[in-house]
C-alpha cells in the first residue's frame, strides 16, 4: 500500500530542510530506516519498536518496515493556479499524493529572505490554501460546463448526483473554503474523489520553529497562532526544528536519543510526523513472522482479513480461507508460538473478521 505525502511551503520556510532530513536520514546498516528513491521523492521506513521486538523473538534472515513517501513539491508562490512558478507543474505534483504536509515559517532569521518580506505564519498558510482553492475551483467549474448539459437534457441520474456534488464543492470553494470542510455523503466523497481535488486532501501543518522555541514551544506565539488555525479547521499542527531534524541524520542512535532526551523529546519530528500522517490517512499496521521474515504491513482501518491478506499477494484474498491471529502484546507476554497455542490466544478467524493495529496473521489460501 503506497502511501504519498506532499510537503509544500513557500520559499525559504524550511520545507527544503524537512525534505533533505528525509532523504539523507540513515541509521545502522542493520536497521535501514531511511532511502532515497529519486531527487524529489524521499520514502522513509516507520520506526516501530514493535518490529525491533519482533526480531529478537524470531531472529529472522530479513526485516521489513512499512514506509512511507514524502513529496517535495517546489516553492509555492501567488499565482501558482494562474501559472505563477511552476503552476501547473507545482499543482500536479500535490495531486499525487494522498495527504498534504504544509510547513510553515514560525521562526525569526534576518539572514534568510522571506518571500513576503516578514515573517507571518497565517498569511503564510493563507496564500498557500488560497492558491489550491482557485485551483481546485477551475478543476470543479471545468467539469460543470462538460457535465451540466446532460445532467439537464437526459435526466441521467450519475450525471445529475455528481453534477450535486460539483456544485456544493463549487460553492465552499467560491468562499475560499477547502472542500475537506464539507460535510458530505459517502456517494458525495467517491465523486469528488474522481478529480484529485487538492483541498479535499487531508493536510498536518509544520510550524517550523527555532532550536530555542522547541524547547519551549508553548510559549513561542508564531507556533501557538498556527496550531489554533489547525484547530479551527479540525487539522493537526506540529511543532518540528527543520535544522535539527537535518543535524540529527548524522548522530548515531545512542547521541540521538541522548540528545532527544535533552531537549524533553522523547522522538524525533519526522517519527512524529510519519505518526501523524498515519493517524490522519486512518492506518494501521498488521504483522507477519517467521524464521524467514518478519514484516510490518499498512492497511486501513476497518479493512476484513481477506483485503489483508490480497495486501501481501491478490492470489491470498481470491483463495482465502481462514486466517490464525493472535496479538503483538501477547506474544511479548507469551515469547513463542507454542507457548500462545497452548494459552489459547491462537485465534481462528473468518472472511468477516475485521483486522486491528498490531495483530500479526497467518493466511491460509488455497488458489
Amino acid at each position: 500500500m503506497g502511501l504519498k505525502a506532499g510537503i509544500v511551503g513557500l520559499p525559504n520556510v524550511g520545507k527544503s530542510t524537512l525534505f533533505n532530513a528525509i532523504t539523507s536520514s540513515h541509521a545502522e546498516a542493520a536497521n535501514y530506516p531511511f532511502a532515497t528513491i529519486s531527487p524529489n521523492v524521499g520514502s522513509v521506513l516507520v520506526n516501530d519498536e514493535r518490529v525491533d521486538n519482533l526480531v529478537k523473538l524470531f531472529n529472522p534472515r530479513k526485516t521489513i518496515y512499512t514506509s512511507f513517501e514524502f513529496f517535495d513539491i517546489a516553492g509555492l508562490v501567488k499565482g501558482a493556479s494562474k501559472g505563477e512558478g511552476l503552476g501547473n507543474q507545482f499543482l500536479s505534483h500535490i495531486r499525487e499524493t494522498d495527504a498534504i504536509i504544509e510547513v510553515v515559517r514560525c521562526f525569526e532569521n534576518s539572514d534568510i529572505i522571506h518571500v513576503e518580506n516578514s515573517v507571518d505564519p497565517i498569511r503564510d498558510i493563507e496564500i498557500i490554501n488560497l492558491e489550491l482553492v482557485m485551483a481546485d475551483l477551475d478543476t470543479v467549474e471545468n467539469r460543470i460546463s462538460k457535465i451540466e448539459g446532460k445532467a439537464k437534457l437526459s435526466k441521467d441520474k450519475d450525471s445529475i448526483l455528481e453534477l450535486n456534488a460539483l456544485n456544493k464543492a463549487k460553492a465552499l470553494l467560491v468562499e475560499g473554503k477547502a472542500v475537506r470542510s464539507l460535510k458530505l455523503t459517502e456517494e458525495e466523497k467517491k465523486i469528488l474523489s474522481n478529480f484529485s481535488l487538492l483541498t479535499l486532501k487531508p493536510i498536518i501543518y509544520v510550524a517550523n520553529v527555532s532550536d530555542t522555541d522547541l524547547m519551549d514551544v508553548d510559549n513561542c506565539a508564531n507556533y501557538l497562532k498556527v496550531k489554533e488555525y489547525a484547530a479551527n479547521e479540525n487539522s493537526q499542527c506540529i511543532p518540528i526544528c527543520c535544522e535539527i531534524e537535518a543535524e540529527l541524520v548524522n548522530y548515531s542512535k545512542e547521541e540521538k536519543e541522548e540528545f532527544l532526551s535533552s531537549i524533553g523529546a522523547k522522538e524525533s519530528g519526522l517519527d512524529r510526523l510519519v505518526k501523524a500522517s498515519y493517524k490522519l490517512l486512518n492506518l494501521s499496521t498488521f504483522f507477519t513472522v517467521g524464521e524467514d521474515e518478519v514484516r510490518a504491513w499498512t492497511f486501513k482501518n476497518g479493512m476484513s482479513a481477506p483485503d489483508c491478506a490480497g495486501i501481501i499477494h491478490t492470489d491470498f484474498k481470491k483463495g482465502f480461507i481462514r486466517a490464525e491471529v493472535y496479538t503483538y502484546d501477547d506474544i511479548m507476554v507469551y515469547k513463542n508460538e507454542v507457548a500462545l497455542k497452548n494459552a489459547g490466544k491462537i485465534r481462528i478467524e473468518g472472511k468477516d473478521y475485521i483486522a486491528k493495529d498490531g495483530d500479526i496473521f497467518f493466511f491460509r489460501f488455497n488458489v
